[in-house]
């Protein structure tokens, strides 16, 4: 595709290509995407011309047979997930209404009385609440048999033990079985207390043994850190983003929704700090070091896309999004496959930062600090793995008379 080359619409949709391609561009499609993007259009409007259909008869299911007739003698088929831009813009052009809304089931409005209860009852974080829904939605409409049950319908222990054992066996690591646990005696309690069950049957979900600090954790060293983060390649938009994102990860101990709830009005560059937004709605001002600042600079200035959102982290797909925090984590662990080391997520760096702390011999109180960590005693996690300490700690074996 040479520059300056347009793709020529004909049909229904000609009147809307040229708005749709200055939607695109302002999205943050590169010209070629964009120009792909048209062509889909293009495609679709012959399609809808050799059918007698006009453009306000766009809509999911229309495209769901315009896409299968697109199938026909192999050629790569895009998704409705993929044409999504083209519905939302005659949308908002007011060429076609909206789609019809899938009927709600029972469960559905069950899950929505939940998702309100969770927030205004119980104030959880949106992460929490997600997480809580999410296994909700899986433990009742698993249940649920047609459009008019709720899945708590006969809810008895059983039932409740059989779902757990079920998750565990998809071989979720000891900590993620123990939050299905918190999550299932959550949602428990939200149906007893609609009146939907007699009991509460939070004491039918069996308990996860475990117990916590048993296990010294795995270290990553310094150098390896060093490597991880000097492999970027700030040749491209992708790794000036990363790496910006692994040094707060690394010099500064961020979790990775730290980093991807980051945004621009957080950053103060007169004072060297910026704000940092962490568990419990806990806001803490952090200084910005140099080599971080330039960082970000080099980021926001060269590779971050020019959209009106707030996030300082975005995707480099288009359109230009907020990163979640999963992104950030898997990020890490993409980058360390191409350092040629063993792959992490994000929470080792900040494991990293701390020993490497305890290293130059800093208290477990100042590296508390650092961490923003209010418990001393998850700061003390860390002391395991200094070795020569914990020899100093150890009693002398007991000799054995021959």
């Amino acid at each position: 595709m040479g520059n300056g080359w347009l793709t020529r619409v004909s049909g229904p949709l000609a009147p809307y290509a040229e708005g749709y391609r200055r939607e695109l561009l302002r999205l943050g499609y590169t010209a070629a995407s964009t120009e792909f993007k048209v062509s889909e259009m293009s495609r679709l409007s012959r399609w809808l011309d050799g059918n007698g259909l006009a453009a306000g008869d766009v809509a999911t299911a229309t495209l769901e047979v315009f896409l299968s007739d697109w199938g026909v003698g192999g050629r790569r088929t895009p998704t409705v997930k993929a044409m999504k831009p083209l519905l939302e813009w005659l949308s908002v052009q007011g060429v076609i209404g909206a789609d019809p809304a899938a009927p709600r089931r029972a469960v559905d409005e069950l899950l929505a009385d939940y998702h309100e209860w969770m927030v205004v009852e119980r104030a959880l974080a949106a992460r929490t609440v997600g997480r809580y829904e999410a296994t909700a939605r899986r433990f009742l409409a698993g249940r649920a048999q047609s459009a008019e049950a709720t899945g708590a319908e006969g809810l008895t222990g059983k039932a409740v033990t059989a779902f757990l054992l079920a998750e565990a066996a998809r071989g979720l690591a000891r900590g993620s079985v123990q939050g299905r646990v918190a999550e299932l005696r959550s949602l428990l309690r939200f149906l007893h207390g609609k009146g939907l069950m007699e009991s509460a049957l939070t004491e039918s979900v069996p308990p996860v043994p475990g117990w916590k600090d048993t296990a010294v954790p795995p270290r990553l060293a310094t150098a390896a850190v060093r490597t991880l983060v000097d492999s970027c390649d700030r040749a491209t938009s992708t790794g000036i983003r990363d790496f910006a994102m692994l040094l707060l990860l690394s010099r500064l101990g961020l979790r990775a929704a730290e980093v991807a709830r980051l945004e621009l009005d957080d950053l103060d560059w007169h004072a060297g700090e910026f704000v940092v937004r962490g568990k419990g709605r806990r806001e803490d001002r952090m200084p910005l070091p140099t080599d971080v600042g330039e960082a970000l600079s080099a980021y926001l200035v060269t590779a971050r896309p020019r959209v009106a959102s707030r996030t300082v982290f975005l995707t480099v797909a288009a359109p230009p999004r907020p990163l979640w925090p999963t992104s950030v984590s898997q990020m890490v662990w993409r980058q360390c496959v191409r350092a040629g080391l063993p792959p992490v997520r994000a929470h080792r760096l900040r494991h990293a930062l701390a020993t490497d702390l305890l290293d130059h011999g800093v208290a477990l109180p100042k590296i508390g600090q650092v961490l923003r960590q209010r418990d001393l005693a998850t700061t003390a996690s860390y002391a395991k793995v200094d070795y020569t300490a914990l020899r100093e700690l150890a009693l002398p074996w007991p000799a054995v008379r021959q």
